[in-house]
């Protein structure tokens, strides 16, 4: 009897995946493609949703080179949170490109409405301080500056949503306009003590509920969908989780007090506080929802950084100190350990938990005998110092933290990075085996199995915790000056 499998698509910021999860949650078979990252010269990034959606088609023909369609049990979706689409809910064609998780152009719309009383209201509801972010100010400046939304709008034709809704929309042939918890929690228009988009923080934004799609469970059936024709018997979608909660949900952490830690282009930092919200959301932190299952919600404490994977990439591409990302650890390794170089990692301002979003970064702290081997090293240590930070969030709201850290991610395999992660925290960390957690706890989800993904490497402490302490003293002493 041949293998069934779920068809798992993995929308992320730099490409698309389709893989093959299998009974024993292992990747039978997986193909990718890449999407341009446009970047004008304000340093707005965006994406072509017309080059998603056929990438996405051509995923799925090569997908059907290996399998037959009958070995293809549903289809679950895992994505981007926070990026902003615009389509024509009649044709369903994209109005304008997405505006980017990164991209910053709503800065100024976010400081003319940034009253104290305002940003209270959004924190309270939302759980997330009101910031550029999220996607719900991304609307905002849709709703002002792109002529074929404004027009859609008068029209009665338009539909907002995250990456999530809008393949969803594609993949059933415009039937299903959908979302659920853990990505409409990051929009900024989800009431996260109701579970439902509040008319109050739409109308601060700009945008209209009607527009929006209907929030459902996390396990919910989605619609139907016959992969672009590919088909002759359609399949259900029963899976969509925000790439991090994915994750969350692939390294097994359900009970309260468990967390991961995710490096990407950015790092997800997310602890799992069970299905009540804490008293005082007002923090330095995110409070979201990890998932709603069968009706019942899990919320979670985030730390959002926004340059992990990215500052790897300004090494090799703006200042050209390395020619491939997995140079770092060796670098690091045979940096001089008496430098005690830092690097301010505020290329975006600096967000969990300083919240300074007019920092610039820096180098500081550096001697003439700094180099290159230095600066690689103070890239990674930055990483390391600011999820200490969140850490230290997270124990002073949920006193209950796990010892472990599980770690997924493109960067886990630098032996220096985990281990500083490790000596710096003075936790035990440990490596997932499979690089596409998100994936795989979306295909988790379509099955309804609560299980683990299997780690089979560790990381534990090899500095003592004065040293520890002393390396953080250092760094909160220049993050202060910034």
């Amino acid at each position: 009897m041949p293998g069934k499998y779920i068809l798992a698509v993995d929308q992320s910021t730099q490409g698309t995946k389709a893989i093959l999860v299998d009974h024993n949650n292992q990747i039978f078979y997986k193909v990718a493609l890449p999407h341009k990252q446009l970047v004008n010269n304000q340093g707005w990034v965006s994406h072509d949703l017309d080059e998603i959606r056929h990438n996405l088609y051509q995923l799925f023909r090569n997908i059907l080179k290996k399998v037959n369609p009958d070995q293809i049990e549903a289809l679950a979706i895992t994505n981007q949170r926070e990026s902003a689409a615009a389509w024509s809910r009649h044709t369903g064609e994209p109005l304008c490109h997405t505006i980017v998780w990164q991209d910053n152009r709503t800065e100024k719309l976010i400081n003319r409405i940034a009253y104290p009383e305002l940003k209270e209201t959004v924190k309270n509801k939302t759980g997330l301080a009101l910031s550029p972010y999220f996607t719900g100010a991304k609307w905002g400046w849709m709703l002002l500056n792109e002529p074929r939304v404004i027009q859609a709008r008068e029209n009665d034709d338009l539909c907002l949503g995250t990456m999530d809704s809008w393949l969803l929309y594609q993949l059933t042939n415009k039937r299903s306009f959908k979302t659920e918890p853990s990505n409409a929690c990051r929009t900024q228009l989800m009431n996260i003590h109701t579970g439902k988009w509040d008319q109050q923080l739409c109308k601060i934004f700009g945008t209209n509920i009607n527009e929006l799609p209907e929030i459902v469970d996390s396990n919910a059936h989605f619609g139907k969908t016959d992969l672009f024709g590919l088909l002759k018997t359609p399949i259900p979608i029963k899976s969509i989780l925000g790439d991090s909660q994915a994750a969350l949900f692939a390294h097994g952490c359900f009970n309260p007090g468990d967390f991961k830690v995710t490096f990407g282009t950015g790092s997800s930092v997310m602890l799992n506080i069970g299905s009540n919200l804490p008293s005082n959301i007002n923090n330095k932190l995110n409070t979201s929802i990890a998932w709603s299952l069968n009706g019942k919600i899990s919320y979670v404490l985030e730390g959002n950084i926004n340059y992990a994977g990215a500052s790897i990439s300004w090494l090799k591409d703006k200042v050209q100190l390395i020619n491939k990302p997995e140079e770092t650890e060796n670098l690091a390794l045979t940096a001089n350990p008496k430098d005690h170089t830092i690097l301010i990692p505020a290329f975006a301002g600096l967000g969990a938990p300083y919240w300074k979003a007019e920092a610039k970064a820096a180098f500081v702290n550096m001697t003439a005998t700094t180099g290159k081997n230095e600066l690689v090293k103070a890239t990674l240590n930055s990483l390391v110092y600011q999820i200490s930070d969140i850490l230290s969030q997270f124990q002073q709201l949920y006193p209950k933290v796990n010892q472990e850290i599980h770690t997924d991610g493109g960067m886990i395999h630098n032996k220096y990075l985990m281990q500083y992660l490790c000596n710096i925290t003075q936790k035990v960390v440990k490596i997932a085996d499979i690089p596409e957690l998100s994936a795989l706890g979306s295909a988790m989800n379509a099955r309804n199995k609560k299980e683990q993904a299997q780690s089979s490497k560790s990381f534990t402490p090899k500095m003592k915790s004065e040293s520890a302490k002393f390396y953080l003293t250092e760094w909160h002493d220049w993050i202060d000056r910034f």
